[in-house]
């Protein structure tokens, strides 16, 4: 089984940094790698993307502030969080898609970010 850890949440205040790393158990060079966060009451939002070719996309409102990268050698993603918003507050999720294999993917239990104003 692909375990997911994810690692560097905490409470930072407002204008403060965070990265976030999330080690996996295989090699994610055939992963499509995300971040998505959740808050209480609302679904689960879509963060960032780092695509197994090099390509990486992240949601408007992270946009310029946040930077997901890799290191397959090291089967680690992470999400560089700069300038940080009480409303970034949230559980970040880990997320390892399969490239070859339809609908297989894989979550980390979450790290909790707290970002007081």
């Amino acid at each position: 089984q692909v375990q997911l850890v994810e690692s560097g949440g905490g409470l930072v205040q407002a204008g403060g940094s965070l990265r976030l790393s999330c080690f996996v158990s295989t090699n994610i060079a055939v992963y499509i790698m995300g971040w998505y966060r959740e808050t209480p009451g609302k679904q689960r939002e879509w963060v960032a993307t780092s695509n197994a070719g090099g390509g990486a996309n992240s949601v408007d409102s992270v946009k310029g502030r946040f930077t997901i990268s890799r290191d397959n050698a090291k089967n680690t993603a992470y999400l560089q969080m700069n300038n940080l918003k009480p409303e970034d507050t949230a559980v970040y999720y880990c997320n390892a898609k399969s490239l070859f294999t339809s609908g297989l993917e894989y979550w980390g239990r979450g790290t909790q970010v707290t970002v007081s104003s």
